[in-house]
C-alpha cells in the first residue's frame, strides 16, 4: 500500500492534465485488484448515457475507450442504487444488466467521482471476468482516487470556463458592439501584421477607407435605430461580399476600414480599384429599415494599392483617407 501511495503523490505533483492523472490510476487499481480492466467514466444524467474516456485492459476483457451505453443498463447505476461499490458474483447478483452479460463480468467495483456539490460526473471502475475478492482496504482506496479525480475535473471545468471568460472578454475588445465587424484596435492590429508580412514577401497591401455619404441625414430622417440598423445592414452586405483574405472593420460612427493583401501577380492599382469599385457597389443599393425603405446613393470609397516598404498604419490608413476625400469631393460636384 506504501508503494501505491508514493505512486499516487509522484503522479499529483506531476500531473499537468486528466490524461496524465487517470492513466497511472488506472495501472495502480489494476495492481491493486488484480482486475483486467480499470476505467473511469463520463456519466450524462441527462443523455441518460455512460461514456468511458479513460482505460487500462489486460487479459480477456476489454473496455474499449469510448464505448457509450445506456446508464440503466450499467453495473454503475445499480451499485450506486444499492450502496454496494463491490461485487464477486455480478450473473447472480445483476444478471440483467445486458453489457456486463455480453462481457461476461464476474467481479466489480464502481466508485462514483462527483464535484463539491455531489454532482454525478462519473464513475471510477474496476471489471474482471474471474472471480475477485475486494477488501474494505481496496474500496477506500477507490473512494481516495475518485475524490482526487473529482477535484481535478472540477478544477479542469473551472479552467476551461475562465479560458472562455478570457476569450469572450478578448472578443469584445476586439469586436464593434454594433455591427458585430473588427473594432479600430482589431483592424490596427491587422494592418500592422499585413505591412509587415507585405514588406518581407514584396506584395503590395490594399487599404481602404469608407464614409457613408449622408449618413447624418439617413439618423434624422429615421431615427438612431434606423441609423444603427443602415450600420449593421451595411457591415453584413460588404462582409458576405469580400475575398476570403479582405477584412472589414469599423472604426467608428460612419466609417470603416478595409485591408486585404495585394494581388501576386497583375497591377497593384488596378487592384486597388477594382476593389473600390466593388466596396462600392456593395454598398449602392436597397435598405429596409424597420417599416422604412431606402434607396441608398452609396458611399465615398478610397483604396490605395500600398508597395511593399515600411509603412507605419497612420501613414497607410491616411494614404487611403486622402483618396477618399478625392472621391467625396468628386461625387459633391457630380451631384451639384
Amino acid at each position: 500500500m506504501d508503494r501505491i501511495l508514493s505512486q499516487l503523490s509522484s503522479s499529483l505533483n506531476t500531473a499537468q492534465t486528466i490524461d496524465q492523472l487517470v492513466r497511472p490510476m488506472l495501472d495502480m487499481l489494476a495492481m491493486i485488484t488484480n482486475m483486467e480492466s480499470t476505467y473511469l467514466t463520463d456519466v450524462d444524467l441527462d443523455g441518460h448515457s455512460q461514456r468511458v474516456r479513460f482505460a487500462r485492459n489486460s487479459g480477456e476483457l476489454t473496455i474499449a475507450e469510448g464505448l457509450t451505453v445506456q446508464w440503466e443498463d450499467t453495473l454503475c447505476k445499480r451499485a450506486l442504487d444499492s450502496g454496494q461499490l463491490a461485487c464477486s458474483s455480478v450473473p447472480q447478483r445483476w444478471g440483467d444488466s445486458v453489457t456486463a452479460t455480453r462481457l461476461h463480468i464476474q467481479s466489480y467495483v464502481s466508485v462514483p467521482v462527483s464535484n463539491a456539490d455531489g454532482q454525478l460526473l462519473g464513475t471510477l471502475c474496476a471489471a474482471s471476468t474471474r472471480v475477485v475478492r475486494i477488501t474494505e482496504q481496496v474500496e477506500a482506496l477507490f473512494r481516495l482516487f475518485a475524490n482526487i479525480v473529482g477535484n481535478f475535473i472540477e478544477r479542469e471545468v473551472l479552467m476551461e470556463k475562465l479560458q472562455a471568460a478570457n476569450d469572450q472578454l478578448a472578443t469584445h475588445a476586439l469586436t464593434d458592439l454594433l455591427t458585430g465587424l473588427p473594432n479600430r484596435r482589431a483592424m490596427v492590429a491587422e494592418l500592422e501584421r499585413l505591412l509587415a508580412q507585405a514588406e518581407r514577401s514584396g506584395v503590395s497591401t490594399l487599404v481602404g477607407v469608407i464614409d457613408l455619404d449622408g449618413f447624418k441625414q439617413i439618423n434624422d430622417r429615421y431615427g438612431h435605430q434606423g441609423g444603427d440598423e443602415f450600420l449593421q445592414a451595411i457591415a453584413r452586405r460588404v462582409q458576405a461580399g469580400l475575398r476570403g483574405s479582405d477584412i472589414i472593420g469599423r472604426l467608428g460612427g460612419d466609417e470603416f476600414l478595409f485591408v486585404g493583401p495585394g494581388p501576386q501577380q497583375g497591377d497593384p492599382q488596378y487592384a486597388a480599384e477594382r476593389t473600390r469599385q466593388r466596396l462600392e457597389q456593395l454598398i449602392a443599393g436597397h435598405y429596409q429599415l424597420g417599416e422604412h425603405q431606402l434607396d441608398y446613393a452609396g458611399a465615398s470609397v478610397g483604396v490605395v494599392a500600398l508597395p511593399p516598404q515600411r509603412w507605419t498604419v497612420e501613414a497607410a490608413i491616411e494614404q487611403a483617407d486622402t483618396l477618399m476625400y478625392r472621391v467625396k469631393n468628386a461625387r459633391r460636384q457630380a451631384a451639384d
